[in-house]
Parts: structure tokens; C-alpha cells; sequence
């Protein structure tokens, strides 16, 4: 278990190295999801039940 915290910490720093917050991908993945899904309920709100 020690061992996976530490390749964790290793690939968190190797992301920040090169400039990329993973909290920030995170943040726009989850802006694209809620656009996405509110597409979606747009787009069924149109469409006949049958």
C-alpha cells in the first residue's frame, strides 16, 4: 500500500512538473459532463414519448 501512495505522489508531481493542475482537468471534464448532460435533457424535453 506504501508502495502505491508513493507512485502516486511521484505521477502528481510529474503532472505538475509539465504545468498541468489536475484539479483543473478535473474541473473541466466535470463543466463538459454537466453541458453535456444538460444537452441531453434539452434534447428529450423535444421528442414525443411513445
Amino acid at each position: 500500500m506504501h508502495s502505491f501512495l508513493v507512485a502516486a505522489e511521484e505521477s502528481e508531481h510529474q503532472l505538475r512538473d509539465i504545468g498541468i493542475d489536475p484539479f483543473g482537468v478535473g474541473a473541466i471534464a466535470l463543466v463538459i459532463l454537466i453541458v453535456l448532460v444538460l444537452g441531453l435533457l434539452a434534447f428529450g424535453k423535444g421528442r414525443e414519448h411513445s
